[in-house]
């Protein structure tokens, strides 16, 4: 593929009061002397990896200090202090999760040289969940990752995962959920859908979660997608354009806009793709098998102050699918024979399908930090989704249609407690849905007078979940969480 990409510059930013505990973790550490004695006073910068944000605290008299909330990502923690030698560490912070970093500090001229080894990794004990974490580096950087239809940011680095009949699995099953930041989008119509929840190209951060959940992520089997988004704090007025063009007249180009003050952010995107490649094919040869798509993204963010934080998130697409056909009249599907004892199975031979799909999200929320150990997230949200099948007229023996769109409203509460042993969390979730189904056959071979039937339904859920983590010695802590769902 041949690709061109126009930046006009841009940095990673995350801000430290972002939207919904799930998508929150906290950072804490103790700092000591040749000794082994507190250091209070000591200053303490967490910064972003891939940013230029950072944070500031200081040591108290215990030698402890603590960051809370901290976004997921990849943060360094430096440690100065007068008379000693200035230390740094590297720490992850995934959602509901809290690394504990300790610093032994250096007399300052005790050492001459500097010294590079080998940390070992630490297993975190503070969850059971096994997660992966990709960002927006790693996406960019993948062959293929950055195309609107792709999956490769998941299945290229999420063990188990994989593409099968158009559908996205991992662990064996494709009943997965999608958050954006950290509030579910509610579709119990997994499979009628072709077309992609978001556009690679505007997610910062994914955290994917394969089992062994918190109650917070819900009851889906499979897998958990929690999606930090682009949020404009990485731009200063600035645009990237990127254009791609390749093999089976496919193209893939977003253009999108950011920037940011102390605090307001807001990042928008358009983006467009097509290809005659879309989805997988019953023969070798491509036939009737175009796609296409457009949508947009939105996210504003502002710092109503030092406590209080509100954001939207906006997401739309349209996408366009032709259903492949098997060409060969002599097919096993098409032509009556010994094979299939001159019955053809499934003729596909006068089919031209085609799968029309919509998708709007609307996502409004409110953080309220009251200390640095409790937060309050209020998560109102909209989602809609069409997924409409429908044949040519002409289509032999039978054209036929289904077209289905479904309309949720509702929203996420949830409160978080986070002290020096203990961590809880409590929450409430609760949708409201509508679909409308439309099925008609039109029999093109006379075997039938042409009908069509329509069904309306709709129904409510709502879920309480309540996560706690005790945190007995440094390797041993306590986990337990219900949520009960009605």
């Amino acid at each position: 593929m041949i690709r061109k990409s126009a930046s006009l510059g841009f940095v990673l930013v995350l801000t430290a009061t972002m939207t919904s505990a799930t998508i929150f973790g906290s950072v804490r550490g103790i700092i000591h002397d040749p000794q082994h004695r507190p250091v209070e006073g000591g200053m303490v910068t967490l910064k972003s990896t891939t940013s230029e944000w950072e944070n500031t605290a200081e040591s108290d008299v215990s030698g402890e200090f603590s960051f809370n909330p901290v976004p997921i990502g990849k943060y360094s923690i430096t440690v100065s202090s007068p008379g000693f030698v200035q230390e740094r560490q590297i720490v992850v912070v995934d959602s509901n999760t809290e690394p504990i970093v300790h610093f032994q500090l250096s007399l300052a001229g005790a050492k001459e040289n500097v010294t590079v080894s080998g940390a070992p990794v630490n297993v975190p004990t503070d969850s059971a969940t096994p997660r992966t974490l990709v960002d927006r580096l790693q996406i960019a950087q993948t062959p293929g990752a950055s195309r609107s239809n792709s999956l490769a940011m998941i299945t290229d680095y999420v063990p188990g995962s994989y593409v099968t009949h158009d559908q996205l699995h991992i662990r064996g099953g494709h009943q997965t959920s999608w958050l954006v930041d950290g509030v579910p989008v509610p579709n119990t119509n997994i499979a009628s859908n072709l077309g992609p929840q978001f556009d690679p190209k505007d997610i910062d951060y994914m955290e994917v979660n394969r089992g062994s959940y918190e109650a917070a992520f819900g009851d889906r089997t499979y897998g958990v997608f929690n999606i930090v988004p682009r949020t404009g704090f990485e731009r200063n007025n600035q645009a990237e354009l990127t254009l791609s063009a390749g093999n089976f007249y496919q193209t893939n180009d977003q253009l999108s806009f950011g920037s940011h003050t102390e605090r307001f952010a807001y990042y928008a995107s358009v983006n467009g793709n097509r290809s005659d490649l879309g989805i997988q094919t019953p023969v070798p040869e491509i036939v009737h098998d175009a796609e296409e798509g457009y949508g947009g993204f939105g996210s504003l963010i502002f710092n109503f102050d030092a406590s209080n934080q509100l954001r939207l998130v906006t997401s739309l697409r349209r996408d366009y699918y032709q259903v492949p056909y098997d060409p060969f009249s002599s097919d096993i599907e098409n032509a009556p024979s010994a094979a299939n004892r001159f019955t053809a199975q499934y003729p596909s031979l006068g089919l031209r399908d085609g799968d029309h799909e919509s998708d709007v999200i609307i996502n409004f929320s409110w953080v309220h930090t009251f200390s640095s150990k409790f937060l309050l997230t209020v998560s109102p949200f909209y989602h809609y989704n069409r997924a409409n099948y429908e044949s040519s007229p002409s289509d032999f023996p039978t054209a036929s249609m289904q077209d289905r769109g479904s309309t949720y409203g509702g929203g996420q509460v949830s409160f978080s407690a986070n002290t020096a042993k203990n961590d809880l969390q409590l929450g409430l979730y609760s949708f409201y849905q509508h679909d409308n189904e439309l099925f008609g056959v039109k029999f093109n071979d006379a075997s039938g007078q042409p009908f069509t039937a329509n069904e309306r339904r709709s129904g409510s859920l709502a879920a309480f979940f309540i996560d706690d983590k005790l945190r007995v010695t440094p390797w041993l802590a306590l986990i337990a969480g219900t949520r009960p769902t009605h």
